[in-house]
Order: structure tokens, then C-alpha cells, then sequence
């Protein structure tokens, strides 16, 4: 921590940070956060920017028009902006979420920094099957254009076309999940082969990788691949978290997601029958495992899931990793300067340094000594303008 800086902001970047309090030309802007902590803008590697989850969820796949997606996002976008996330990673939607980010970067909406994945990869009855759960004559045979992978050939395609349809980044889900309408929650789904095609695909266009991942083996499938990070990662033991130190592989913990789950299976009629087992089996389970991830050394950077929990709450991630172990500096840092090199966007985020983008967040107390601090930011900017003070 720092005591009597100035940043000077020009054009929406950082153009220096002095030492002492420097006074302003005439006509310029003077920002005072003497008596609060100043830190990056917070970025979140896991999100669904287009969705909240609620008792009608999987009604409202079959009612809800793109444009009332989107409509409804716009409020989930801003609702993540004031909570101090300038910069979020959305890991799979309908496609509405590449407009999103267009629409955020146009100015129209406000609303965080959107690295997307568009449509997150599945193979056929997986994880991200769109048709899961679904009568027989509306199933059909979705493929690459879909974002169902069943071979190397289709892998190659569905990247191709996640990068035709504007997406940043790539997700697969390498096992089973929680929330999708089908039994298995852990078992691979992906084979090393595709895996492999995926990450060189999208190497090939520049675009980083994740893999959902709840059991062991998809998890190992997934590290040996060449995936950049795994999201959950629930699971995992001692030798797979070796491996992951190994190849350098992040985590994406998602303990507010587990935490979630875990409590609203208890609810009669939240979630379909065939999910609430799986939500108590794996959800509750996350938070241990980070704690341990942590422990052994693996790298860390923060997720929540948030859109399986509520938007805006991004925040309580950080109150559940100091739970389980972790210290206030490290988990600001896995928020920021970890986020920024998972992303490869370390040159112009994660820190308050001359030339990257002006996203600056303040709070009332040293965030230092207790990071829960960060559930209430008072002032937010990003790219140099001012939302929240």
C-alpha cells in the first residue's frame, strides 16, 4: 500500500502515477480519494453475462426471445460494473453476449470489459448440449455450428465458428456439470484427441482457453490438452493440482456458484429432479477443494460463475476464499494481476501502472486487512470515465 499518489488519467488510459498529491492545470479534473484505498478495477474470470438463474430458468429457454435476453443482460451489465468488476470473462450464453459486449464497448450500455466465449463447446448429450432435456422431435443432431463436438474434424470447426460468430476466448465443458438436464455431474466427455484440436485451433486465433471440469479424469484430459484454465475444478486431488503446477494450468474456483447450488437444491421445485443431487453432491464441495488448491500452489485466478448466482454479488467470492484459507493479498491479486495474465491482457490490465487502461475502483477501508471490503466499492472508472462516486 501506497500513501499519497496521483494518477493522471488522459484519453481513458493511465498516463503517470506520481508520488504526493499533484495539483491539476486549470479546466482539468480532479478526482479526490485521499481518505479511501484505491486499487484496479476487479476482474472476474467467469461469468454467464446473459442469464440469472431462478425457479423459471430452463421455462424461460423455450419463452425468451434474444431480445429479451438482451434486455434483461443490460441490467445484469450494470449491476457488475457498480459492484467494481470493469473486466469480466462470459463463459458461455446463446450469442446474445457478443452483442452485449459490442453494445458495452459502443457506449450504449454500460456495463464491465466482456471477454466472451459465445457458445461454450459441448459433445453430444454433454455438458452444453443446447437440446438436453428436451422432447425427442426438438432434439435434432446439433454439430460444430451448434457447438457440439464429437471428433477432431468438428473440434477444428466449432472453434472456427465461435470465431466467425465473435466470440474472444474458448470453453469447453470437459465433463459433466451440475445444471445441465442430464445425470452425469463428473464423467469426461471430451477426448484428449479433440481437446488437443480445440486448444490448437484456438491458439491459431489468438484465443484462450478454459474447460469446465467437475471430475478427475476430464480434468487431467483437459490439463494434458492444453487448456489454459478449469473452471470448478471440484474434484481434483494432490496429483492432479501437481499436474496443474506443472503445465502452469489456472484454477477458476467458483466457490459462490458451489455455494449457490448447494443451498437452493434444498428447495423443493428450484431446480429439476435430475440436477438437485448433483447440486448437493459438487457444490458444496468447492470450497474445500480451492483451500487445498491453494495450500498446494496452484495458480489462481478469480471466477465466481456468477449468473448461477445473483449478478452484482461478484464480491462474496472474496469472503469465501479468505474462509478457506486464503489472504487478503493474495485473493486481490488473483482479482486482478492473475486475471489480467490468464486473459493475456497483463499490458493493459490488472494494475494501476503508465499506459494501461484507466480502471480504478476505491473503498473505505484497506482492503489489505480484510479483502471483504471489496463486496462494497464506493467509486468506480473505466477507460477514464467515472460511473459510480
Amino acid at each position: 500500500m501506497q500513501k499519497e499518489m496521483t494518477i493522471i488519467v488522459t484519453d481513458g488510459k493511465i498516463e503517470a502515477v506520481r508520488k504526493g498529491y499533484a495539483s491539476p492545470d486549470a479546466g482539468i479534473a480532479l478526482i479526490d480519494l485521499k481518505n479511501q484505498y484505491v486499487l484496479p478495477g476487479l476482474m472476474d474470470m467467469h461469468i454467464h453475462i446473459e442469464h440469472e438463474s431462478n425457479p423459471k430458468t430452463y421455462e424461460e429457454s423455450f419463452r425468451l426471445d434474444p431480445a429479451d435476453i438482451a434486455l434483461k443482460a443490460t441490467v445484469y451489465c450494470e449491476r457488475t460494473l457498480m459492484a467494481g468488476f470493469t473486466t469480466v470473462r462470459d463463459l458461455g450464453g446463446s450469442g446474445v453476449n457478443v452483442s452485449l459486449r459490442n453494445a458495452i464497448n459502443r457506449g450504449y450500455i454500460k456495463g464491465p470489459r466482456i471477454y466472451t466465449a459465445e457458445k461454450s463447446l459441448a459433445t453430444t448429450g454433454g455438458h452444453a448440449d443446447p437440446t438436453n432435456g428436451v422432447k425427442s422431435e426438438l432434439r435434432g443432431n446439433p454439430g460444430p455450428k451448434d457447438g457440439v463436438i464429437n471428433n477432431i474434424g468438428d473440434a477444428k470447426k466449432a472453434v472456427r465458428q465461435r470465431y466467425k460468430n465473435g466470440a474472444d476466448v474458448i470453453k469447453i465443458t470437459a465433463t459433466g456439470g451440475v445444471l445441465s438436464v442430464a445425470k452425469d455431474g463428473q464423467g469426461p466427455q471430451f477426448t484428449i484427441e479433440e481437446i488437443e484440436e480445440v486448444v490448437r485451433t484456438a491458439n491459431d486465433y489468438g484465443m484462450v482457453t478454459a474447460a469446465h471440469a467437475h471430475g478427475k479424469e476430464g480434468i487431467r484430459r483437459a490439463i494434458l490438452g492444453g487448456i489454459n484454465s478449469i473452471e470448478h475444478g471440484t474434484l481434483m486431488d494432490e496429483e492432479i493440482m501437481d499436474l496443474m503446477i506443472k503445465h502452469g494450468t489456472y484454477l477458476v474456483p467458483t466457490i459462490s456458484a458451489g455455494i449457490f447450488v448447494a443451498e437452493k437444491a434444498k428447495t423443493k421445485g428450484y431446480f429439476p429432479p435430475i440436477i438437485v443431487p448433483k447440486a448437493i453432491e459438487i457444490g458444496a464441495q468447492i470450497q474445500e477443494t480451492f483451500g487445498k488448491a491453494y495450500k498446494r500452489g496452484v495458480k489462481i485466478a478469480f471466477g465466481t460463475d456468477t449468473g448461477v448466482s445473483a449478478h452484482g454479488n461478484n464480491g462474496q467470492e472474496f469472503r469465501y476464499m479468505l474462509e478457506a484459507g486464503a489472504t487478503s493479498s493474495d485473493v486481490i491479486q488473483m482479482a486482478t494481476i492473475h486475471a489480467a495474465d490468464l486473459l493475456r491482457v497483463s499490458d493493459i490490465l490488472g494494475s494501476i501502472e503508465k499506459d494501461k487502461f484507466a480502471d480504478i475502483i476505491a473503498v473505505d477501508a484497506n482492503p489489505l486487512d480484510d479483502a471483504t471490503v471489496l463486496e462494497n466499492v464506493q467509486f468506480v472508472m473505466k477507460n477514464g470515465v467515472v460511473y459510480k462516486q
